[in-house]
């Protein structure tokens, strides 16, 4: 199976549609990035992950029902496909192994 990299951003949209589990959409990930990391983001540059996350194959989407609060419009729900778990864990195996590399690393700023 070829690797597939994720960058920083593509990385804490996935990890938030996974905190999110069934009420990942749009502005619901934009709240979460924002209340968990304190990192606004536009619609357009989640749109633009979310969009290069899924023709990766590492997110999933769906419609879900039209509501009269929407002026009846739908949500694009997302979530983490198997592809994109594995993705994930093999990006966190990989930081955790620089960040055991370092010698003598210490939090205290110098």
């Amino acid at each position: 199976m070829q690797e597939t990299y994720l960058g920083e951003f593509q990385e804490i949209v996935m990890l938030a549609i996974l905190v999110l589990d069934d009420n990942a959409y749009g502005v619901s990930i934009q709240k979460e990035l924002k209340h968990r990391l304190n990192r606004e983001c536009s619609r357009g540059a989640l749109h633009t992950a979310l969009t290069r996350l899924q023709e990766k194959g590492l997110i999933s989407s769906e419609m879900g029902e039209a509501s009269a609060i929407r002026g009846g419009r739908r949500k694009r729900y997302y979530s983490v496909t198997n592809k994109g778990k594995v993705t994930l864990k093999a990006a966190k195996d990989s930081r955790d192994l620089m960040w055991k590399a370092i010698p003598n690393f210490s939090l205290k700023i110098v």
